[in-house]
């Protein structure tokens, strides 16, 4: 009986894994995955198995996979556990594990006549010496442009933080508690003062939740990633396994803003244990320590309910500060009134019946009950109406507008925001 056991790479046992790695390379040449690479491979859990003896973990294997071919990444043993077969020990439950994956062909790349060259000849696997190796190094930012493009990542245009119109209270909040600590991590230091990290913002829809997360990476400059829950599971696996992709991947990003639009979708309350829902939040909590340890990353999460959102995400120590961002009030909606009719024009109107007409409406309401204004002057010009002067469109236009639209939110909106901005706004 082998004085050894093969079983699946458990949470705990990374750092005895990355000690026998850094410990028993038999050659000088670097390997082809790097370290970081292969640890970041780990966290997206891709395959993995350890020999262990007693609970000392004393060899492991890792591969990654591309649909029907993978590739092990590294195969590592203990020196005092060389040429015992624990190499081709750790191969076949590897291979076991991929086979139960789909995989068809597997691969490996390793300098010569480094540790567990042996064990793959020794386990059926076939030297290609007709194959050449080809490398390129590309530098740091060309690699995170590359990243940030996988990711429908960019920086946001300059200027998109002095473009927000109204909604004054909101702005000089965030400012305080997100954008400048992170602006001024030096003099936030002096005072002892942790930059934050990861913060919700909740509120009725279309309230302008994703105009201040992006309008905050626009002011840091900082690259502004926006995640649509329903987008994890894209390629076939399930929402936890996106979860841990997307996580490992923004881990090599010097810094950027992630923002979750929906966040109720990923950190429901949990209540049944077997559920899927259940899974991806038990996953969120365990990713968001990892990605508070990055000192130029930000995670905005966006919510309409936050009453929804499990427990475990409201206490301090996960989210830094759960921020409101409510329905426009009057001087905030004469504010937007006057960005999208033109500061210019809005002396000959009413801007007061405005103003009252437009109770309950946000700022996506209001711009498009000014743009259908637009559009009325524009046809009467066209049709050569005598009504059209430079002034139009006019008061009625507006007025006959906000009429025609559809107010976003209810009245039942606005008390259960009231409601959550009394039970859980921290700020």
């Amino acid at each position: 009986m082998k004085p050894w056991r093969i079983r699946d790479l458990a949470e705990g046992d990374l750092d005895q894994v990355v000690r026998i790695w850094e410990e028993s390379r038999d050659t000088a040449a670097d390997p082809a995955v790097s370290l970081a690479e292969v640890v970041g491979a780990l966290r997206a859990d891709t395959p993995a198995v350890v020999a262990t003896v007693g609970a000392r973990v004393v060899g492991a294997a890792v591969a990654s996979t591309a649909q029907e071919r993978a590739w092990v990444l590294r195969l590592a043993i203990a020196r005092e556990w060389r040429h015992h077969g624990m190499g081709s020990a750790l191969l076949a439950v590897l291979e076991e594990r991929l086979s139960e994956a789909g995989v068809r062909r597997i691969g490996a790349l390793l300098p010569e006549g480094e540790v567990g060259e042996q064990a793959f000849k020794n386990s059926g696997y076939t030297y290609r010496p007709d194959l050449s190796y080809f490398e390129k190094l590309l530098s740091p930012a060309s690699a995170e442009a590359t990243l940030l493009d996988q990711l429908g990542g960019a920086v946001p245009a300059s200027g998109l933080w002095d473009g927000i119109a109204g909604m004054a209270a909101e702005k000089e909040l965030i400012e305080r508690r997100l954008v400048l600590p992170l602006e001024h991590p030096e003099v936030a230091e002096q005072y002892r003062l942790v930059p934050p990290r990861a913060v919700v913002l909740f509120g009725p829809p279309g309230t302008g939740k994703t105009t201040f997360a992006r309008a905050v990476a626009s002011r840091l400059r900082w690259p502004f990633v926006e995640v649509l829950p329903y987008h994890l599971a894209d390629d076939g696996g399930g929402a936890a396994d996106g979860l841990r992709r997307l996580f490992a991947q923004v881990e090599h990003l010097e810094e950027v803003v992630l923002f979750f639009d929906e966040a109720e979708e990923i950190a429901s309350e949990r209540q049944d244990p077997a559920s899927q829902a259940h899974r991806v939040t038990n996953e969120l909590l365990k990713l968001i320590p990892e990605f508070r340890r990055g000192e130029r990353r930000l995670l905005i999460c966006a919510t309409n309910a936050v009453r929804s959102l499990d427990a475990a995400f409201l206490r301090p120590g996960r989210f830094d500060f759960l921020i409101p961002v409510g329905p426009p009030d009057p001087e905030a909606r004469r504010a937007i009134w006057t960005r999208y009719i033109g500061p210019d024009r809005v002396a000959g109107l009413d801007l007061d019946a405005l103003v009252e007409a437009s109770d309950r409406f946000t700022p996506a309401d209001i711009e498009y009950a000014a743009q259908t204004a637009a559009q009325t002057a524009f046809e009467r010009h066209l049709a050569g109406d005598p009504r059209t002067d430079a002034q139009s469109p006019r008061t009625e236009d507006y007025l006959h507008a906000v009429g025609r639209t559809r107010t976003s939110l209810t009245r039942e909106d606005i008390l259960a925001f009231d409601h959550d901005l009394r039970a859980a706004a921290r700020v």
